[in-house]
């Protein structure tokens, strides 16, 4: 593979290389990443690129659409199938897009929603205040509590009921418990309001039925990577009554002409989603991340909400007297990629929080099980205590190394 771009293009082809080479060779735990398959790069690598697609299949502006249709049509059955939903819109580039299209549908400008706040665990399109979230619409933002760091659903009635926002939404980006997609709706329909349910991180868990399922939302959006392991993209689910608002506010709303390449590629990651296989490699996510979750926590580091029911552990780096800055720095030094971020009731600057944010969906596609995680957790352990020792990252990255070569990804690369 690659041979086109290495004649046409070195400086790219050497680059592009570089990039596969280094998540061959490390440990891969930001959360929201993960290792497509070798079939869904490949869909995403055709000349469907080259076609313009405006329109919905079947209603297309352009001519020589014939066998685009069916491909998105494809993509929309197995995602209806996939997840039992009425309606499935697989046109969305990406899920901040696919939010702003739920909340264009749903709410006219000034509108008050409600959403996670964003230090909490919540997403930048949940109403942050730099976002266009928080800039069009009066959002109400509910949080986790003090003491236990988890949502109580109480509280969150309460504030619902005051305030009556026209729309709720659930999903979190760094919230490591179980989310109660059942309470959201039973909140959202008291008081007469649609519930859109985020669930970007988790859908391979919902999926995989280690997670509480969000079928009774109103509407559900979800990347198409994360958990569900395929391209980086998104798609909008909802009940047959909200079908037209949101194709509608997809396009000519928000987008013009779909990437029906990606498009192919969610159609396989669906398909993928539906092997006997998906549901144990869901459910190995979720042991890898409770392993990784007590070593560090054993190891002296605090975890957030006291450890996790999905893929991703949050620490307080503030425990081991470092900033999630430093220590994700000094992790990427090490061969461990991981992400700085914001904890509940955040003292710090966004740009240098107190937290350190690692998941455990790449590693789990790679094959790794519960004694790898432990592996893992006594390499970051070792880094975030001493991350200034050069000698140590330096003989952790070649562990790192010796790793990743059990557990070997992208072959064809090679």
């Amino acid at each position: 593979m690659l041979e086109s771009l290495k004649k046409q293009d070195s400086v790219v082809y050497n680059l592009v290389k570089s990039e596969i080479n280094r998540q061959k060779n490390g440990l891969c735990m930001i959360p929201s990443e993960n290792h497509a398959s070798v079939a869904v790069l490949e869909a995403m690598g055709t000349p469907l690129s080259n076609k313009y697609s405006e329109g919905y299949p079947g209603k297309r502006y352009y001519t020589g659409n014939q066998f685009i249709d069916q491909i998105e049509n494809l993509a929309i059955e197995r995602a209806k199938k996939l997840f039992k939903a009425d309606h499935a819109n697989v046109q969305p580039n990406a899920g901040s897009t696919a939010n702003q299209a739920v909340y264009f549908a749903m709410l006219n400008v000034g509108d008050k929603a409600m959403g996670m706040d964003l230090s909490h665990g919540g997403h930048l399109t949940h109403g942050s205040p730099v976002n266009f979230s928080g800039k069009l619409y009066n959002m109400i933002h509910y949080g986790v509590e003090k003491d236990t760091e988890r949502i109580n659903y109480d509280k969150l009635a309460e504030l619902a009921h005051k305030e009556k926002p026209k729309m709720i939404i659930s999903g979190a980006t760094a919230y490591p418990r179980e989310i109660d997609f059942d309470k959201f709706t039973k909140i959202a329909h008291e008081i007469g309001a649609v519930h859109l349910a985020d669930v970007s991180h988790i859908v391979g868990l919902i999926l995989g039925g280690v997670h509480k399922d969000c079928s009774s939302a109103d509407i559900v959006m979800t990347t198409t990577h994360k958990t569900l392991r395929g391209p980086r993209s998104a798609i909008i689910l909802c009940k047959e009554k909200f079908a037209k608002q949101i194709d509608k506010a997809v396009f000519p709303g928000l987008q013009g002409g779909p990437m029906e390449h990606v498009i192919a590629a969610k159609a396989v990651c669906f398909e993928e989603a539906m092997k006997p296989d998906f549901k144990p490699y869901q459910e190995q996510i979720k042991k890898n991340a409770a392993i990784l979750a007590k070593v560090l926590g054993d190891n002296g580091i605090r975890i957030i909400s006291r450890g996790t029911d999905n893929h991703l552990v949050l620490i307080d780096a503030t425990s081991v007297g470092i900033t999630g800055k430093i220590g994700s720095t000094a992790l990427e030094e090490a061969g461990i990629y991981t992400n700085r971020n914001t904890i509940p009731f955040e003292t710090r600057s966004p740009f240098d929080p107190s937290g350190i944010r690692m998941g455990t969906p790449s590693l789990t596609t790679r094959g790794m099980k519960e004694g790898e995680m432990e592996q893992a957790g006594e390499f970051i352990t070792s880094v975030l205590k001493d991350p200034g020792n050069a000698d140590l990252k330096k003989g952790i990255r070649k562990n790192v190394e010796k790793l990743t070569v059990e557990f070997p990804i992208y072959k064809e690369f090679d």
